[in-house]
């Protein structure tokens, strides 16, 4: 970490940017390596034709208004599921 950087922060905008734009598809928990959440958010989508897919676009905007070692702590090692 002498690089000023947070380990596991390199995936908060990537997992934000999917969120927002494809939420609905899970992407964004896959890229946070949680498999069982991304299958939940297809099978919401699915179930509500898409517009599940607002929770996906909810928490694309909580990962990029995060700082880096909330981010990292919250979805990272916590492992937070929703929001």
């Amino acid at each position: 970490m002498s690089n000023g950087k947070v380990p596991g922060a390199d995936k908060k905008i990537a997992a934000g940017i999917c969120g927002i734009l494809i939420g609905g598809f899970g992407v964004h928990r896959f890229i946070l390596g949680d498999t069982t959440g991304g299958l939940i958010r297809i099978g919401i989508s699915i179930v509500t034709c898409g517009i599940g897919g607002i929770i996906g676009f909810i928490e694309g905007i909580l990962y990029l208004t995060k700082s880096d070692e909330d981010f990292v702590r919250t979805y990272i090692v916590e492992k937070k599921a929703w929001f």
